[in-house]
């Protein structure tokens, strides 16, 4: 076992497995869609149950994972990643062994399940392993998954249907997913970290995950049942969705107030980076998704396109992602949130072009396309992985499946929502239009833009934000992405040592624009740690506040230049902690998600 400052040597190792199942399972949203045919006449499935077949697992999927992320930060990551590959891979096939419509939903929903259980493990083990740039460049690789995974799904369903044959070749969409899981297993049982011994386990917040569970399916059913038929959706389950919502969040405040354990942290929604990464992600999530869903319509049933011509013609996009995404997570610690919105304006600017250009009606519309949507996946991998490290840069390693799970069900809502919205605009305007595809496909992509263009305006608002506080700091805006569980280094966690920077402790050098910084500091058992020492460092690396805990784990600081700064937070006994912290320019101080500290393992053990 490595210490919370030392990387593991086999981390890379360690990601390559986690990026192979995150890949299985994202692919499975997409890659089902051209074998639906095939299901129908193979299985004689109705439209409704071919509806289930992919809404199901878009379903389940999101159902599941802020408490799957929480599990996984609770009772251990790597057993929680080996149990939902296992039950992906055996609900994979189950549903390629379907002999009617009823059991193939069935494993749907279950395989959804599964799916959703694994995706937070793997953020979690990215911010438990890399630190500093190596995390960017980690979030790159996932990030670039996502883009491919998504793109490519339609590709191979068709490459799988073609070598098969259209009888049987559906079922090697779900079989393909079989030799890789058992693969993941026996290499993720012998590269990923071992658990870490964390005393005794927290209770799980079962109130608060069924509450949220309920409100997401009821937000999410009548949004996904709505792509199909818009008109006969349950919309009346929004309202229900938005009471479930008020009482999950009284309960959760319940729960910090008596046992001190929610399911959901909500001091991580008051961290700004945290916040509006999650804003960016669910909105261009939104209009990121529904771009394969028109165009995959357009080309297939407009223009009558094979499922392999149609997923060759969205290649370009992957391409440009995969490449982009590898890129932009070198360089996010060096240009952070600019290189965001720059990325949702080629996205924008691509998409843009793909419409301009299918209006003039090109003969060969796949090759027509190939050069803006290149452009448009080029943009999407600079919007993905670095967002999404940009938004867990402030969040503690102990706590990033927790994290990941609430990012990922917003972006899970976004895909529902621009699917749902882009797919009614699309269909209207081809029953208004008489069967017109071109005037569909350039009405859904117009709203798929304006999607796009609200997360770019997100963004931008960040940006602004980060830039307003006077003084030139650099770390003002939100980038440099080893902030979180980074740890400056020796001594500076033991509660041994009396304050020794600048100032006395738990003050700063003063000053009319001083501004406070608050926590809570717990042990790995969720008790209060009584004289912790917080130390905040300003961005040349001076010593600018220093306080200890006081007797119920919370610290007071107070910060007199600047608006970023290191945080470093130790105890004896306990591997010390660090995070970025951007304090807030329009309040006198700035509530800092409490911080988890664990408990050093004894001599010899």
């Amino acid at each position: 076992m490595t210490s919370s400052t030392t990387p593991d040597p086999r981390r890379w190792s360690a990601l390559a497995v986690c990026l192979i199942a995150g890949f299985m399972t994202l692919l499975d949203v997409s890659i089902v869609n051209v074998a639906l045919p095939a299901m129908q006449s193979g299985l004689g499935a109705s439209a409704a149950e071919l509806s289930w077949v992919v809404s199901g697992y878009a379903l389940t999927f999101g159902l599941v994972l802020v408490s799957s992320g929480r599990l996984g930060d609770d009772r251990g990551r790597r057993r929680m990643f080996l149990i939902s590959l296992a039950l992906f891979t055996l609900t994979s096939a189950l549903a390629g062994l379907a002999t009617d419509p009823t059991w193939l939903v069935v494993a749907r929903l279950l395989q959804g399940a599964a799916g959703g259980m694994l995706n937070p493990q793997v953020i979690g083990f990215i911010q438990q392993l890399f630190q500093g740039p190596e995390r960017g460049r980690a979030f790159g690789l996932f990030g670039a998954v996502i883009g491919v995974s998504t793109a490519v799904g339609p590709l191979l369903g068709g490459l799988l249907l073609q070598w098969a044959g259209t009888d049987d070749g559906w079922r090697w969409v779900f079989y393909v997913n079989v030799p890789i899981g058992v693969a993941g297993l026996v290499l993720g049982a012998r590269l990923l970290p071992r658990d870490e011994a964390r005393g005794a386990s927290r209770p799980l917040d079962a109130v608060g995950a069924l509450l949220l569970g309920l409100a997401v399916v009821a937000l999410m059913l009548p949004l996904v049942l709505s792509e199909r038929d818009p008109a006969a959706a349950p919309w009346w389950l929004l309202g229900v969705a938005a009471v479930l919502m008020v009482a999950f969040v009284v309960w959760e405040r319940r729960a910090r107030a008596t046992h001190g354990h929610p399911l959901v942290d909500f001091g991580l929604l008051r961290t700004r980076s945290y916040a509006m990464g999650t804003s960016v992600g669910l909105l261009y999530f939104a209009g990121f998704t529904s771009i394969f869903f028109v165009l995959t319509l357009y080309l297939q049933q407009g223009l009558d396109y094979t499922p392999l011509q149609a997923g060759l013609a969205l290649t370009p996009f992957a391409v440009g992602s995969a490449v982009s995404s590898a890129v932009g997570g070198r360089v996010v610690a060096r240009f952070g949130q600019p290189l965001v919105v720059g990325g949702l304006v080629v996205v924008a600017a691509g998409l843009v072009a793909t419409d301009l250009v299918l209006r003039t009606g090109p003969e060969q519309v796949g090759w027509a396309i190939a050069g803006p949507l290149l452009v448009a996946g080029l943009g999407s991998g600079l919007v993905i992985a670095p967002n999404q490290t940009l938004a867990l840069q402030d969040v503690p390693a102990r706590e990033g499946g927790t994290a990941a799970g609430v990012l990922q069900t917003g972006q899970r809502i976004g895909s529902a929502v621009g699917i749902s919205a882009v797919g009614a605009v699309f269909f209207g305007r081809l029953a208004a239009d008489r069967g017109d595809w071109t005037s569909a496909i350039s009405t859904g992509l117009v709203v798929t833009v304006g999607l796009v263009v609200l997360a770019l305006l997100v963004g931008v608002a960040d940006l602004v934000a980060g830039r307003r506080p006077s003084g030139g700091d650099p770390g003002a805006r939100r980038g440099g992405a080893g902030g979180a569980g980074q740890s400056s280094g020796d001594g500076a966690g033991t509660d041994a040592a009396e304050p020794s920077g600048q100032y006395p402790a738990g003050q700063s050098s003063g000053g009319p624009t001083a501004r406070a910084v608050r926590g809570r500091v717990l042990d790995d058992r969720g008790a209060p740690l009584p004289g912790a020492v917080a130390t905040l460092i300003d961005t040349q690396g001076r010593q600018v506040g220093r306080a200890r805990c006081g007797p119920d784990g919370h610290y007071d600081l107070v910060a007199a230049s600047g608006t970023s700064h290191q945080l470093v937070i130790g105890a004896s006994g306990c591997h010390p902690e660090g995070r970025r912290v951007t304090l807030d320019p329009s309040s006198a101080a700035t509530a800092v998600p409490d911080t988890v500290l664990r408990r050093q393992a004894p001599v010899g053990h």
